[in-house]
């Protein structure tokens, strides 16, 4: 069981640490989106690539952040029932949830994803617009990060119910129990 404890702490670290990097992209939309703005109205000018960057930062910046919003609860979920319910409730709630809706979600989006991203490679695809950012095919990777840190997080998120229904919340990390998540939203 401490194995399970081991495994949360590395994905809930993996985790927290993409997304603290790849929320910083939001700083950068910001500043080439102004850049954007200032050179239109200011300048009279554009930089096509540039309109493109800040549509693909942000792109990339949430599709990376999606396994950390999940380990911090930020998700939107319907709490009529979950907010309520016991810790070993949630624990089922959670099991299920990941068994039943994000891992075939994941699935299936892989399978899709694949040869999408694959094709993309292939062609080494750029922007559609004339004089775009080239690369396409790195941004469009992103769906497979998506895919991944979702994923170990559903396995982070199963070892915690797997822990919670076995009596050994001891082993969840203080800051990734139940209690711990409702109190601090």
């Amino acid at each position: 069981m401490s194995f399970l404890g081991i495994i949360i702490r590395v994905i809930n670290a993996i985790n927290r640490l993409v997304g603290n990097v790849f929320s910083w992209l939001s700083l950068a939309i910001v500043i080439v989106c102004f850049a954007v703005v200032v050179q239109r109205y200011a300048l009279s000018t554009t930089r096509l690539w540039m309109q493109d960057l800040y549509v693909w930062l942000n792109g990339a910046m949430f599709t990376a952040v999606a396994g950390f919003a999940l380990l911090r609860n930020d998700h939107v979920r319907v709490d009529i029932f979950y907010r309520p319910a016991s810790i070993r409730t949630k624990a089922v709630i959670d099991l299920i949830g990941v068994v039943a809706f994000l891992m075939p979600f994941a699935w299936v989006v892989t399978t899709y994803g694949w040869s999408f991203v694959a094709r993309s490679w292939r062609l080494y695809e750029g922007s559609a617009n004339i004089g775009g950012m080239p690369g396409l095919f790195i941004l469009k990777s992103f769906i497979l990060v998506f895919v991944f840190v979702i994923v170990i997080q559903g396995i982070s998120m199963l070892a915690r119910s797997i822990l919670v229904l076995a009596d050994r919340e001891d082993l969840v990390p203080v800051d990734y129990r139940y209690e711990y998540q409702q109190e601090s939203h």
